[in-house]
Order: structure tokens, then C-alpha cells, then sequence
């Protein structure tokens, strides 16, 4: 910001041009750095939790009423931050407003279709993915062994990537269709 008041002062004429700037730059430094403060990874995952509410088919009784939101959850300490609240404010997907919703525990979600489980909750998966048993909420993990323990997509960093691992038994099993698109893109285990 120094250079620019340099810059400013050198041309008397450019003054009201220079402070807009001045606060432009330092608008945009600001919303930055709080988008900086979510670890890439997340924000990366976050894009993808938005994305699977489009490249997913949900049963009609996964929503109660027609204009119920569409939920996305996040089950144990939340990663995202106010990032995940970002990329889905004002986004709607077959006429659902999408909304975040934050669980410290799997007997407080009533609607979910989507859940992001924290890693934070390890030690619980099998206890939360059997809470979730015979409901149509897509579960996705970042846990090496999530997949084994029933999940439906694994979230995980390789190569400075993130990549998407699909578990399809416990998909069917919730009566969820992915899109063919997805599956391209992802690692499908039967």
C-alpha cells in the first residue's frame, strides 16, 4: 500500500483514483485472506460436496416437502469453516436451497442428504454409518478406511489432487443414483 501512496502523491491529479484503488486492493486483501484461512484442501472439498448434490439422484422421500432444503452436513469438527456456507449460499438444485447444517452427534440429524464426516469422528464411523442405516443420505469421509466401514465416497489427497473414491454397495443401498459423469472421474469400488 505504500508504493501506491507514492504513486499517488506523485500525481496530484490521480489522488481520488488512487484511494479507490487503495480500498479496492484493500477490500480484496481482506476477503483473501479469509478464504486462506480454509486450508486449499477443504475449499477444494467443499466444491465437491456442492457438486455431488448435482450429480446425484435422491429419492422423493429424502426431502419431506417439495421446497424443503437441500442439506449438507457436517458431522464433527467442521474443516470448512464459513467456505463450505460461501460456495453454497444462494444455489438451489431441482428447487431445493441448498443449506449447511453442523452435528455434533448422528441421533441430531432428522434430513441430511449429504454429510461430510470429520475426521474428527474416526473412532466412531461404524456407530454413525449404522445411525444413518436405511436413510438416503450420501456419506462421504476422508478417513483411509471409510470405505470399509460402509461409506459412500472417500475424500482423499494424493499428488497435491483430491481425489474421489466411490464405495457403490452402500449407494444402492440408500437408493441414490450417481451420475455417470461422476463415476468417470472416480475410483469405483463394488
Amino acid at each position: 500500500m505504500a508504493l501506491l501512496r507514492v504513486a499517488v502523491l506523485a500525481r496530484p491529479g490521480l489522488l481520488r483514483w488512487g484511494w479507490m484503488g487503495i480500498l479496492l486492493l484493500a477490500a480484496v486483501s481482506l476477503k483473501l485472506s479469509a478464504q486462506t484461512a480454509i486450508p486449499l484442501e477443504y475449499q477444494v472439498k467443499a466444491t465437491f460436496l456442492f457438486n455431488f448434490a448435482r450429480f446425484v439422484d435422491w429419492p422423493a422421500k429424502a426431502f419431506p416437502d417439495a421446497d424443503s432444503p437441500f442439506v449438507i452436513g457436517v458431522l464433527g469438527e467442521d474443516p470448512f469453516g464459513s467456505y463450505l456456507d460461501e460456495t453454497v449460499r444462494g444455489e438451489k438444485v431441482n428447487g431445493h436451497p441448498l443449506t449447511v447444517q453442523r452435528y455434533r452427534r448422528v441421533n441430531e440429524i432428522k434430513v441430511c442428504q449429504v454429510l461430510f464426516i470429520s475426521r474428527s469422528e474416526a473412532d466412531r464411523l461404524d456407530q454413525i454409518l449404522a445411525g444413518l442405516r436405511g436413510r438416503s443420505t450420501l456419506t462421504v469421509g476422508e478417513t483411509d478406511d471409510f470405505a470399509a466401514h460402509g461409506g459412500m465416497i472417500r475424500l482423499a489427497p494424493e499428488k497435491n489432487k483430491v481425489r474421489m473414491r466411490i464405495n457403490l454397495d452402500p449407494v444402492k443401498a440408500a437408493n441414490l443414483a450417481i451420475s455417470s459423469k461422476l463415476l468417470r472421474v472416480a475410483e469405483v469400488q463394488h
